[in-house]
């Protein structure tokens, strides 16, 4: 059963119900903390619940009913989100087997197929200043050259995102391989350099 509001502040708060062990605590502590993260940059926090318990769900790919008891969101909620997160490219819909209905999805480099989706809207902020530039003659001087910074930016940086894409993914290829099990190192592994 999906948790109501009620329960997303309770998870949101880092209250963890007593009968579940470390593991799911710690689930529902990172769902939280995404979300709040997530929120922080002008998103939807119901949005960003989802996405949280994508990151760190045991399957593939999961029911909608499972993301919303998962993430503590109303099914209304996972319809929603799972269309912008779509627009995005943070989740995709694959086939469920012997089933009509479809699971929720997201690959792992989520986050590289974000960096190629954000293409189309550079471009559409680029076009945006463009066209104010030309049907807003009038515009002061400081007015103007905010629009040109914002055209000029779109404009580089979308033309620094095949350069971002081939780094990233010289960065992911120069990685050590892990197993599953493997976590990344951080920064409480680290020793201290010596003197």
């Amino acid at each position: 059963m999906a948790q109501g509001v009620k329960g997303e502040q309770a998870l949101d708060a880092g209250a963890v119900d007593g009968a579940g062990d470390g593991t799911q605590a710690f689930r529902d502590d990172f769902v939280g903390r995404f979300a709040a993260y997530w929120q922080s940059q002008g998103r939807p926090k119901a949005e960003g619940r989802i996405v949280g318990f994508l990151l760190v769900a045991d399957r593939d790919a999961v029911s909608a009913e499972e993301v919303a008891e998962g993430a503590g969101v109303s099914r209304g909620s996972v319809s929603q989100s799972v269309r912008r997160l779509r627009e995005l490219g943070f989740v995709t819909l694959v086939e469920a087997p012997d089933s009509r209905s479809r699971l929720i999805s997201m690959d792992e480099d989520v986050w590289g197929g974000f960096l190629r989706n954000e293409r189309s809207y550079l471009r559409q902020q680029r076009d945006l200043a463009a066209s104010a530039l030309e049907r807003l003659p009038d515009l002061g001087e400081s007015s103007r050259a905010r629009l040109h910074n914002m055209y000029d930016y779109m404009t580089w940086l979308d033309g620094y995102h095949d350069v971002l894409l081939e780094h990233w993914e010289e960065y992911k290829a120069a990685r050590p391989q892990r197993s599953p099990r493997n976590r990344p190192e951080g920064p409480q592994d680290r020793q201290a350099p010596r003197d």
